[in-house]
């Protein structure tokens, strides 16, 4: 377990200067955000809430919020996975719970299926394992990934306040894009392969479409009539809840999330 006083630090893993968070104390959870998200936007109307009773470790990918980029380096999944494992490694950490968003949620379900002895609990929000699970006006949704169509969003303001770059918004988006372009095939039978239990939240008006995410909660042992059987891993669609809004759903979120990480 980390102890620390002060909320801002960075780790040198696999050439990048990670940058990450911790808050309160406690077992670890992790979190991992989403595209274009660095901590803030990502989980910052959550953090007050889980860090009462739990120690926060959030970081921010290549070229996101505080960490600069390596020019040179495609976003990949992998790679990014590859950071989390390793800056895990850094700081002594052997096993965690983890919470992913968006892209975030994607890594998470690569540490669990590349490290599962890492990975101890999931929470997996707007997660998609294979291109099929996007849906299909997300394509429109991703063109407006510019500088012109983000001006005046909090992912521009958080961008431009925490980025050692922030001349490089422009070129940041664009990488991002190609990122997003990535076909995604993940093996069923590895992710059936987590024993990790995982909780899988989308909204009803999400990036990700409601039939996807109910085959991934099969893959991770959903389906079963509880009475019967009860399945280690949970499933929740947030009412009226789009992408972008999900993680500020704080009274649907902790109204589960605790629940989930404190069972046994």
């Amino acid at each position: 377990m980390i102890n620390t006083a002060t909320n801002g630090n960075y780790a040198n893993v696999n050439g990048l200067k990670m940058y990450y968070e911790v808050y309160g104390e406690g077992k670890p959870l992790l979190l991992l955000p989403g595209a274009v998200s660095g901590i803030g936007t990502a989980f910052g109307n959550l953090i007050p809430l889980l860090s009462t009773d739990r120690q926060l470790i959030a970081l921010e990918f290549q070229g996101y919020g505080h960490t600069a980029d390596i020019p040179e380096r495609p976003l990949s999944y992998e790679q990014f996975t590859d950071d989390v494992i390793e800056l895990l490694h850094v700081l002594n950490i052997r096993q965690i719970d983890i919470f992913g968003y968006s892209t975030g949620a994607g890594v998470a379900l690569q540490v669990a299926m590349r490290k599962p002895a890492l990975a101890s609990k999931l929470i997996l929000a707007s997660v998609i394992y294979k291109s099929s699970g996007r849906h299909p006006a997300l394509i429109e949704l991703e063109k407006q990934l510019t500088a012109e169509a983000m001006k005046g969003t909090l992912y521009e303001a958080e961008y431009l306040s925490t980025a050692p770059r922030p001349q490089d918004w422009s070129k940041h988006l664009a990488k991002v894009t190609t990122f997003n372009q990535k076909v995604q095939d993940w093996s069923a039978d590895d992710i059936r392969n987590i024993k990790a239990p995982a909780l899988i939240i989308a909204g009803d008006a999400d990036i990700v479409q409601p039939g996807h995410v109910v085959e991934l909660y099969k893959l991770l042992g959903g389906g079963s009539i509880g009475e019967l059987s009860m399945p280690d891993s949970q499933l929740a669609i947030l009412p009226g809840t789009m992408h972008t809004a999900l993680t500020k759903k704080t009274n649907l979120l902790m109204a589960m999330i605790p629940d989930f990480l404190s069972t046994q």
